[in-house]
This record gives C-alpha cells, structure tokens and sequence, in this order.
C-alpha cells in the first residue's frame, strides 16, 4: 500500500514538473519587466522612484500584502494551494504574493481566468529569478494605483502628502500600504474612515509579524496623515 501510495506521489511530481518545464518555456521572458512598469507609469503621467524603496514602506507593505515575500521564490507554498484552489473554483482564495500580482498586472492585464492565474505562477518565478528582491518591491510600488489619480509611488507621495518618498512618515507608509487593496473605496480623501479602518490592519499586521509593538502601532494610529487639501 505504502509502496503504491508512493509511486503516486512521485509520478505526480514528475507531471508537475514535466508541466512547469513546458510553461516555462511557452511563458514570455520577463526582461522587460521594468520596460514595461516605465511604460505604464509614463502613460499615466507618473515619475519612477529615484532611490531606494522607504524601508517603513516596505515593512508595511510586506507584512500587509505578503509576509514571507523576502524568503519565498515567487510562489509562496501555503498560499499557493489557496490560490489553486481559487483558480479551480473561479473565487479569489488569497494567497498571491507580490510577484504573482506584478506578473498579473504586466502580463495579464490584470485578468483572473484560470489560464491566467497558472500563467502569473511560472511569471512569478521568473520574476524572482530575474531581478532581486528590492527590484520587485520598487517595481510593484511603480506600477501601483494609490487613488485619486495618481499612478506610482512618486506621484501618490506627493500628491496626498507634499513630500518625497524618502520622507513618508510611518502614518503616510501605512496609509498608503492599505490603498492596494481597493486604492478608490479607501482614497483617503474621499472615505477617510475607511482609510484609517484600513490602516489600522495594515498597523495589525505590522503588530502580527514583530515590526512593531502595539504601543508604537497606537501611536502612529493617533498621529496625523498630514495630507494636502484634495485637488
């Protein structure tokens, strides 16, 4: 029984890597990846990161969007039968990591068919193959929708808050790290409550993952967005 049982597990192995040597190879090359989030920006009217990605930005981000984003390969393990399992049923499970949604985004258009979502798998290891870790956060935080028009990172910093990204206040990186989710319904202009509900996640996750304790997450609940008046 024990034997048969493992002739099965080990011709399922060979299949699936029989099938992502072929998908690997029919997938286009992501090369283009940064040509093609420079594109998008410049389409837009937004301005591509000059320097590094803010680090409270990019903790923020991480603990909200993908925890283990700097220790996967791509595809994290235990979201990816979650989003198998989407893919199966036609529902959103979770479970995507950043280089899946960036793949999505540049190579998919955004689309969720089943076809689509295999496709964004082997894009999200190529993607992690390709480029380093800091060349994807940069990349997804380029290509990202904030609201209220504005397309990049660059443009969202400057036009809810009048400053660089260099100089985002740990309220700013968690208020702009909720937005990914639904940058419209939490633009913090229009439904302030539900960006500072969404914030205060972000802020959870933060608190969940050992970033902050919830005394530094009260904190930085309490203090002031500092944005501009809505143009």
């Amino acid at each position: 029984m024990l034997r048969r049982l493992g002739r099965a597990l080990a011709a399922v192995v060979v299949t699936l890597a029989v099938l992502l040597g072929i998908a690997w190879v029919v997938t286009p090359s992501v090369d283009d990846a940064q040509q093609l989030v420079s594109a998008e920006l410049a389409a837009n009217g937004g301005t591509p990161l000059q320097d590094d990605v803010p680090d409270n930005l990019a903790q923020a981000l991480i603990a909200t969007e993908d925890s283990r984003f700097e220790h996967h390969i791509g595809v994290d393990a235990i979201g990816a039968v979650r989003a198998g399992w989407g893919a199966l049923t036609g529902h959103d499970e979770g479970g995507s990591t950043l280089d899946q949604q960036l793949a999505k985004n540049l190579y998919a258009g955004g689309q969720q068919g089943f076809t689509d979502r295999v496709q964004s798998v082997v894009l999200a290891l190529k993607l992690d193959a390709t480029w380093s870790k800091d060349q994807l956060l940069c990349m997804y935080l380029d290509d990202g929708y904030y609201g209220h028009g504005f397309y990049g990172l660059t443009a969202a910093t400057e036009g809810y808050f009048g400053v660089e990204p260099a100089d985002l206040s740990w309220p700013q990186a968690t208020l702009l790290a909720g937005l990914f989710q639904a940058p419209s319904a939490y633009d913090p202009h229009l439904h302030p409550d539900l960006a500072a509900n969404r914030q205060a996640h972000v802020l959870a996750r933060l608190v969940a993952v050992g970033t902050l304790s919830r005394t530094e997450a009260g904190q930085i609940a309490a203090e002031s967005w500092d944005l501009l008046p809505a143009a």
